[in-house]
């Protein structure tokens, strides 16, 4: 695969979460990361990779034709996943690391909901390209990327509001965690297929 398609492939992973579109990614990432704090850089980065694994097997199982999905759908459930993982959120009391276990769980899970979004667009440009696996590997590569990028801006505010507020760690993922919510259940109830 020629250095320029692989670039193409990871501007498009990349976009795919940086872009003004994403919203719905971004508030995903910001629910599953509002329960950590700077100090959890490597439970944050296997948990965002968790999702990027999810994505991928949709994406590659739409790509050879293997499962296809109503938009309506899974426009409906991505924001579903990000209300539901805001509700974790709200009601948990606990913030140590194997208490939030299940966030794992909840990005691989989600991943793949979320990457049926995007999987009938991509499955049309893959298909014509006789290099589909590294056209998947660099938008993979993109989206992880993007992913980091989102994470490290989270987590350096947080390390602002912990450092430098009085705000105690649970009314802060209270506040995102709500806010996320609201802003989920608007696109949910916005998008109801039926």
């Amino acid at each position: 695969m020629p250095l320029q398609d692989f670039i193409f492939y990871f501007k498009l992973g990349w976009e795919h979460i940086i872009s003004a579109d994403a919203l719905d990614h971004q508030l995903f990432i910001l629910a599953l990361v509002a329960i950590y704090s700077y100090k959890n850089l490597k439970q944050v980065l296997i948990l965002v990779t968790a999702f990027t694994i999810g994505h991928s097997l949709t994406l590659l199982l739409s790509v050879l034709d293997i499962v296809r999905f109503d938009s309506k759908w899974v426009e409906f459930l991505i924001p579903c996943t990000i209300v539901l993982t805001a509700i974790s959120n709200l009601f948990r009391k606990n913030f140590s690391l194997r208490s939030i276990r299940i966030n794992y769980y909840l990005a691989l899970v989600f991943g793949l909901i979320h990457g049926m979004g995007f999987a009938n667009s991509i499955r049309m440009m893959l298909a014509k390209d006789q290099h589909v696996g590294w056209g998947l590997f660099g938008f993979n590569v993109g989206l992880e990327a993007g992913q980091i990028f989102v994470v490290m801006i989270i987590l350096a505010v947080t390390w602002v509001v912990f450092n430098y507020t009085q705000i105690k760690r649970v009314n802060w993922v209270l506040f995102v965690s709500a806010a996320v919510f609201s802003l989920a259940l608007k696109m949910a109830l916005e998008r109801i297929p039926f």
